[in-house]
């Protein structure tokens, strides 16, 4: 039977243990892969969390599966730690769950995503939105 996205995005939402901004934040100084997954146009006007690997959600699985020629030297294994994020924190968490099922099980995400990373005051350049 088909699911609507909201019970889609609960059954990805249970298999993620999702991170709050201030934990992403010490999650990734302590060696976690912190990854924007926002497109370039979203960014520009949003701002970027300096440090944060880019990598638009078009191409997340193929640059972190340890098995595909494309994948990123950050992909080393299974048992990477990425934290996802986006600009609210609805697209990360489809995400994140797409690498728990190539078998990145500590892969997670940001609850509230940009958005709640520059509300909680964590690094981040400012983007076209936040300019003047």
């Amino acid at each position: 039977m088909p699911r609507t996205i909201d019970e889609i995005l609960a059954a990805a939402r249970e298999r993620l243990e999702r991170l709050d901004p201030g934990a992403a934040h010490a999650a990734a100084r302590d060696g976690a892969v912190l990854v924007d997954i926002r497109p370039a146009a979203q960014r520009a006007a949003e701002g970027e969390v300096p440090g944060a690997l880019i990598v638009e959600r078009n191409v997340l699985e193929w640059r972190f599966d340890p098995r595909s020629r494309a994948r990123l030297p950050q992909a080393t294994g299974h048992d990477v730690r990425v934290i996802v994020f986006c600009s609210e924190g609805y697209t990360s968490s489809l995400a994140a769950a797409s690498l728990h099922d190539l078998g990145l099980v500590r892969a997670t995400d940001v609850v509230g995503g940009f958005k709640a990373w520059r509300a909680a005051g964590l690094p981040a350049t400012a983007g076209s939105d936040s300019a003047g």
